[in-house]
């Protein structure tokens, strides 16, 4: 774990794509502590037509968004490491982006162990059977 969705502004871009990716990983691994071999992400591109902050299109703004959601197990985090996390995110997709605008969110989903996880097993299970 955990699964990261993120969202950038734009057509697609494969090299934005690729650094993006690598840099909410790395700071996955660093800040929350998450294991390299199970961090996946899927980034997607929004037209700034379509994306609508304060009632208008980010064509009419002249800046860029992101939208990221990270879905790690409740309770495998802090508050703080949570709250660096999303300082960290906010401050690498900024500058790879560029021209963001601040109403660009981040949320960490904290799932329950007993509904969430991969190769069809829980946390929970790998919890009590690790």
């Amino acid at each position: 774990m955990p699964h990261v969705n993120l969202q950038i502004s734009g057509q697609p871009d494969a090299a934005l794509t690729r650094r993006s990716a690598a840099a909410v990983a790395q700071i996955t691994q660093r800040v929350l502590g998450k294991k390299p071999e199970v961090i996946t992400v899927a980034v997607q591109y929004l037209d700034h037509d379509h994306w609508i902050v304060a009632g208008a299109p980010l064509s009419e703004h002249k800046r860029n968004a992101f939208h990221l959601d990270i879905s790690v197990t409740d309770e495998t985090n802090t508050k703080a490491e949570k709250a660096r996390f999303l300082r960290e995110v906010f401050e690498a997709l900024s500058e790879l982006v560029g021209n963001v605008h601040p109403v660009s969110y981040i949320h960490v989903i904290d799932a329950r162990a007993a509904t969430y996880g991969y190769g069809g097993l829980t946390q929970e299970y790998r919890y009590q059977h690790g």
